[in-house]
């Protein structure tokens, strides 16, 4: 039989009242050893249509904590001590606003990752020009070695502190934890990545937990601090920290990250809900058309809204957390008048003279386990953005470990000089730097993300064609299937239509309405923010 004949005989299986007798009016020739084409979305697709299930959910945590880490690294613990310790619990909105600007954005990259395939750095290479691609490649690293800045920073002054371990080799070891990274990096040890992290996570929320309890803030003050405030706009220096807690908080390099690893859960090859799958390899040439299997329609929307359940719950962990820094400073050390808090070791030693040893020890463990977990994602973050921003050839021309610690020592070379020169005084003003720097490039990743999840310039850059695939199958098996498929109805789409038969169904998942005014807002208040920072800087 063939397969135009295969597909009018299935029309007609759909159309009757009963499959099984569809099948016997119309393949008489056939017996139930015989074989026709059949979708393969009907052979026991995955199913969203039935409501929340915690086990389900448990299956996509993971991510939002990989990218939960990058709003912890030591570079938020200075912009945050800062601000407690100079202007109390004011800024506190701040950091709340700085929150829901990331809520949206980390959910725009689950979206572009899910539904496209593609994650960021390839979005770019595909609608961007070459010469535009390399520069937004060229910014991108220049985050990512920012970042590993601030990473080698905390994790030397973390040492410096738990073990007297002197800065120069503290910055020295730091080299060491990429080559460990990358040596386990897969798709079979994801899930324990994302544990480590998760444990990480937890022994920092734990420590500042038990801070918070020893500094007895007062409640009121507390909450008074999360509402809106003028203050910033006319008390001096208070605009500069704000835009500082902003550029520490929304990392450019967790865009590229999130939109890459989600799609480890949810592509073409996964089978099951929530299941872990190799991706498929990168093409050289990224197709304009985005096409996934029939299956996936009935299952990405649960796919998002797991995924972006995960972001928002390991968010805004992040966000109790960097409340909790900002709230132990403004408690300890700006009701007590020692004032600014230059530098995190400053920190540590007014927490042991207010606290004790205990609350020092702990402080320089958490300080530890921030900046190793922000180690794992910067690493990760590198090599996806190579490979998506260059291609696969390109990509293969350079070594993952040998292109992670060319980065890290970029970040090196800065962190001993200023260790050996100039000592913690110099590292610190390092620290803050690495956070302009941060923050100057967020609108070159942020613009791009916001752009391609609006539709790109031809408004099309979301449309999903879902292409029905054709398998071959016995009747008799065919028959439960399609009798199943009868049962179970039709499944609404994006735009409200259903799957109803047809081989390709085409849907549009660019951002509309509330989220695409709330994802363009966001982008120009960022911008604003650092047109202002650059301002600052050069009076």
């Amino acid at each position: 039989m063939s397969d135009q004949s295969a597909g009018i005989e299935l029309k007609t299986f759909r159309a009757a009242s009963s499959a099984a007798a569809s099948v016997a009016d119309s393949t008489t020739t056939y017996t139930d050893t015989a074989t026709l084409l059949i979708p393969n979305d009907t052979a026991g697709p995955r199913k969203d249509s039935e409501g929340f299930r915690f086990l389900d959910f448990l299956k996509f945590v993971g991510p939002g904590f990989m990218i939960g880490v990058g709003y912890l690294d030591p570079g938020n613990w200075a912009t945050d001590l800062a601000a407690g310790s100079q202007f109390g619990y004011s800024l506190l909105f701040i950091i709340l606003t700085a929150n829901i600007m990331a809520t949206v954005l980390q959910y725009l990259c689950i979206k572009l990752g899910i539904v496209t395939n593609n994650d960021l750095a390839m979005s770019c290479r595909k609608h961007f020009s070459p010469s535009v691609n390399i520069c937004l490649y060229i910014l991108c690293e220049l985050a990512i070695i920012a970042t590993d800045l601030a990473e080698v920073i905390g994790t030397a002054i973390a040492l410096n502190l738990l073990f007297a371990l002197p800065l120069v080799w503290g910055v020295a070891l730091t080299s060491l934890d990429v080559l460990i990274v990358l040596a386990f990096w897969g798709s079979n040890n994801l899930r324990k990545f994302e544990f480590a992290i998760i444990g990480l996570v937890g022994l920092v929320a734990i420590c500042f937990l038990y801070l918070v309890i020893a500094s007895r803030p007062v409640l009121g003050e507390v909450l008074l601090g999360f509402l809106p405030s003028t203050s910033i706009f006319h008390v001096d220096g208070q605009l500069y920290l704000a835009i500082g807690i902003i550029g520490a908080t929304i990392m450019p390099h967790n865009l590229y990250l999130h939109s890459s690893i989600v799609r480890y859960r949810s592509n073409a090859e996964s089978s099951n809900l929530g299941e872990i799958s190799d991706l498929p390899p990168q093409p050289e040439t990224l197709d304009s058309e985005i096409t996934q299997p029939m299956k996936r329609l009935k299952t990405i929307h649960q796919d998002i809204r797991y995924s972006n359940l995960d972001s928002v719950v390991a968010l805004y962990g992040a966000l109790l957390i960097n409340s909790a820094i900002l709230i132990v400073a403004a408690a300890e050390f700006f009701k007590s008048g020692d004032g600014k808090v230059a530098e995190i070791k400053d920190a540590y030693f007014l927490l042991i003279k207010h606290l004790g040893p205990a609350a020092g020890f702990v402080f320089a463990l958490a300080l530890f386990c921030a900046g190793q977990s922000s180690t794992i994602t910067g690493t990760l973050a590198g090599q996806v953005v190579t490979e998506g921003f260059l291609g696969p050839t390109a990509a293969a021309k350079f070594k993952p470990s040998l292109q992670r610690l060319v980065t890290r020592l970029l970040a090196i070379v800065p962190a001993m000089t200023a260790a050996i020169v100039t000592g913690e005084k110099g590292m610190n003003e390092l620290l803050v730097a690495s956070q302009v720097v941060l923050s100057l490039q967020l609108p070159f990743a942020v613009w791009p993300l916001v752009w391609v999840t609006c539709g790109a310039g031809d408004g099309l850059g979301m449309n999903v064609s879902f292409v029905r695939d054709f398998q071959a199958v016995p009747v008799s098996e065919a028959v439960m299937e399609l009798e199943d498929s009868v049962d179970e109805g039709g499944k609404e789409d994006e735009d409200g239509k259903e799957d109803d038969g047809k081989d390709t169904v085409v849907v549009d998942f660019a951002n509309k309405g509330a989220l695409k005014v709330a994802a363009i807002l966001i982008a120009v208040l960022i911008t604003v923010f650092n047109v202002v920072l650059l301002v600052n800087m050069a009076i």
